[in-house]
């Protein structure tokens, strides 16, 4: 109870007024064409501190922030992912807050591309349990990341295989198996969206990061992945003083959301250090709010 006490406090939560008028953004998100949601990238940095625990992450994004949608990231709680009592006790929290669970991001459970093939179902295996937790959860997908050594033609063949294996492993659980463009080969949208051709499962799709592409063009990047979009990841790391991201074109970037037919959450990632995590979400939220309308 302490701990909980020193959370309310250390965010400014202590007292209801302070909450950002929630009944209104989820009267807002009902007609617009996406929901926002909150990637717990963005406060990396708080929780590396132990100043945010995962189990609070849910309240924090309602009442901090006035955010519904919650994309947790699996190393806040890698030891709970078969701790039942901790998944619904989580579960509440959300539940109590008006949350909903989107999604769990996964990392650091070997790559799916590995060219060595008993690592690479090992790899498999391992992501088992956190599309078992996200459907505990109530969440809709697990995110993966499209890792691995060889040519290109080569991690395509063994994250075909992988991705083909834990699609039918969550099909079971109504679990979508996601992929970001997260670095390496997979952030060239060409290769990964072939990847995802190749798999033909309707529960394996993307999870198109406006900020991952590196050398390979962001526009065409999101272009390539929308088609198999089950979510967004809205990147940002710097922004002017007329509130826009400064090295991605938002309402660009917007429209080719927009006109793919997308409908569904699009998760804040921020990631910059000019401005606080809590004042970089905030901005970037601001931000995204203006598209809704489009």
């Amino acid at each position: 109870m302490n701990s909980r006490r020193t959370f309310l406090k250390n965010f400014g939560l202590a007292t209801a007024g302070l909450a950002l008028a929630p009944s209104l953004d989820v009267f807002a998100a009902k007609k617009a064409w996406f929901d926002i949601s909150l990637a717990e990238w963005s406060l990396h940095k708080t929780l590396f501190k132990g100043d945010l625990k995962n189990i609070d992450f849910p309240e924090l994004a309602a009442k901090k922030f006035g955010i519904y949608g919650v994309e947790y990231v699996n190393q806040f709680f890698k030891d709970k992912a078969k701790e039942t009592t901790y998944l619904k006790e989580l579960n509440n929290r959300a539940k109590d807050n008006g949350v909903t669970n989107v999604l769990i991001m996964i990392d650091g459970e070997g790559n799916l591309g590995d060219e060595d093939a008993a690592k690479r179902k090992q790899a498999v295996e391992n992501h088992y349990k956190w599309i078992d937790a996200a459907a505990f959860l109530g969440c809709k997908a697990i995110r993966v990341n499209a890792a691995g050594k060889g040519t290109p033609e080569q991690v395509k063949g063994q994250v075909v295989e992988s991705l083909s294996t834990l699609a039918d492993y969550g099909k079971k659980a109504k679990i979508n198996v996601i992929v970001e463009n997260h670095g390496g080969i997979s952030s060239h949208g060409d290769w990964l969206s072939d990847v995802l051709k190749t798999v033909n499962k309707k529960n394996c799709g993307s999870l198109p990061d406006f900020g991952n592409f590196y050398e390979y063009d962001r526009y065409q990047g999101v272009k390539d992945l929308m088609p198999f979009a089950k979510g967004v990841s809205a990147k940002t790391h710097d922004f002017d003083a007329q509130g826009n991201e400064t090295q991605i074109d938002y309402e660009r970037m917007m429209k080719i959301v927009k006109n793919a037919g997308f409908k569904g959450f699009v998760g804040i990632e921020y990631e910059g250090s000019t401005l606080s995590e809590v004042d970089g979400i905030i901005a970037t939220k601001k931000l995204l709010e203006r598209y809704k309308s489009l």
